[in-house]
């Protein structure tokens, strides 16, 4: 084996559940100073510095299982665990995963080690791919997941080719990480979609920061990357926002559970949160008090 790989291809082949397609999935290597940790971003997004022998290493473009055929794609776990009922709309999925692709990436190749490109893919053909899982698999969670790391990883393709407007493509699926991510949690208090007790919540692939990391991100996103159009919606949303990360911290203590990192981030963003929502509310009560004096 090559000292100098940054992945390999198993040797038993993967068939695919919707088209039938055998392939052989790629898989990172780890050790030999392939990985060195960097900083660990607001977004819980593990930075890595690049390394002399293997240059820049972005673990995010592996973790999606793509079928290069029909691009069905899915976790691991999930891949062939695909319900049978929605097989046939997998399988006629095909052509829009496709003509959807086309519109940013002309030409893929899941058959050779993968690129930025390829990896950024995966996440969004994971994306559509979660509509055709039922409520057992935590599909809104994992949508949200992979709506994330594509967001990081066209962010990554924008610092390489910043002339190819990937920045753009970042924002919206931050947007939609945000909106998976509220959603998930709302239908996991409803008991809509309860979280599998073995499910990783990532977000990224260093450590599992677990549900309360989950909260954190979804308070993050909404923050970071909800709408201001109507103030007053904005401002309903960061006080739920407000309330949720609040629990994250609860009395402060860290824990095995509740790492300290998570901890302090949530108090940092909980501060932040708390500074827009004082301004939206006094932007509220100066608004009246004008109407008030207009009517006088």
């Amino acid at each position: 084996m090559d000292a100098q790989k940054l992945t390999f291809f198993e040797k038993k082949q993967t068939v695919c559940p919707v088209c039938g397609g055998k392939f052989y999935r790629e898989e990172p290597l780890s050790g030999g100073g392939r990985l060195i940790a960097g900083e660990l971003t607001d977004e819980l997004r593990r930075k890595y510095e690049p390394s002399k022998k293997f240059g820049e290493v972005h673990p995010l473009v592996y973790p999606v299982v793509v079928c290069p055929t029909c691009y069905y794609s899915a976790y691991p776990h999930d891949f062939a665990a695909l319900p049978d009922d929605t097989l046939k709309k997998a399988e006629v999925n095909a052509d829009e995963r496709r003509e959807a692709i086309g519109l940013v990436f002309p030409e893929l190749d899941f058959i050779s080690p993968r690129t930025l490109k390829e990896g950024a893919a995966s996440h969004f053909f994971a994306i559509m791919c979660y509509d055709f899982f039922d409520r057992r698999a935590n599909p809104t969670f994992k949508a949200g997941l992979s709506s994330l790391r594509a967001a990081w990883l066209f962010s990554d393709l924008h610092a390489r080719f910043p002339a190819d407007n990937y920045d753009f493509l970042s924002k919206i699926f931050y947007r939609k990480a945000r909106f998976y991510y509220m959603l998930s949690l709302e239908r996991e208090q409803k008991g809509q979609e309860a979280f599998d007790a073995a499910l990783n919540f990532g977000p990224d692939l260093d450590k599992n920061y677990g549900y309360d990391g989950a909260i954190y991100v979804a308070a993050y996103l909404d923050y970071r990357y909800g709408s201001d159009a109507q103030p007053e919606k904005r401002l309903e949303n960061l006080q739920f926002a407000k309330r949720m990360i609040g629990k994250v911290f609860g009395v402060g203590r860290a824990s095995k559970a509740k790492p300290s990192v998570v901890l302090d981030k949530a108090k940092e963003i909980y501060d932040r949160i708390g500074g827009e929502v004082k301004r939206l509310s006094g932007a509220g009560s100066a608004e009246a008090d004008g109407d008030g004096e207009a009517g006088s």
